[in-house]
């Protein structure tokens, strides 16, 4: 299923975390799935891809600048089940935040199921930006977040496995 994710970037310090977890609690608004890190790495791929593709984004101190002040943030991607207000919410509170589509998969808790939906998504040609995943040990289901290069074809290869 096609869901929107939220990601943005918080202050790498004590709390902050708390502070926008209330936030949407006080609203009334559940945290489906969610991961953090570093934003480091984030910054890393601007890298990466600046260098593919030879083109400057920002001047060359910019970067330095940019990689040692990224460490001083974490990047969130969540999903939670009422986007709309989640977005008003980080709006008002000044949040600095970006949307994108994912897929939502609810997938069986055994061996082999992980590997089975990404070879469906290598055998269509669709590559994996990113993924994040969890279940309870001995439960039935797993929630899985892929972020695909090609959203379009990833939900209509998924749609049946909503």
């Amino acid at each position: 299923m096609v869901r929107t994710e939220i990601a943005l970037f918080l202050k790498n310090v004590p709390g902050e975390l708390g502070k926008l977890a209330s936030l949407l609690s006080d609203a009334g608004i559940n945290i489906d799935a969610l991961t953090i890190q570093d934003a480091s790495g984030y910054v890393q791929q601007i890298f990466k891809a600046r260098g593919k593709s030879l083109k400057r984004i920002a001047p060359a101190a910019s970067y330095g600048s940019m990689q040692k002040d990224s460490a001083d943030f974490a990047l969130i991607r969540l999903l939670v089940e009422d986007t709309d207000r989640a977005i008003d919410l980080l709006s008002k509170g000044e949040y600095l935040f970006d949307i994108m589509p994912v897929i939502a998969l609810e997938i069986e808790n055994k061996p082999g199921i992980l590997a089975q939906m990404a070879k469906k998504f290598g055998e269509e040609g669709i590559n994996i930006n990113y993924v994040y995943g969890s279940a309870l040990p001995g439960g039935e289901k797993s929630l899985f977040i892929f972020c695909p290069e090609d959203i379009d074809l990833a939900a209509r290869i998924f749609k049946d496995d909503d």
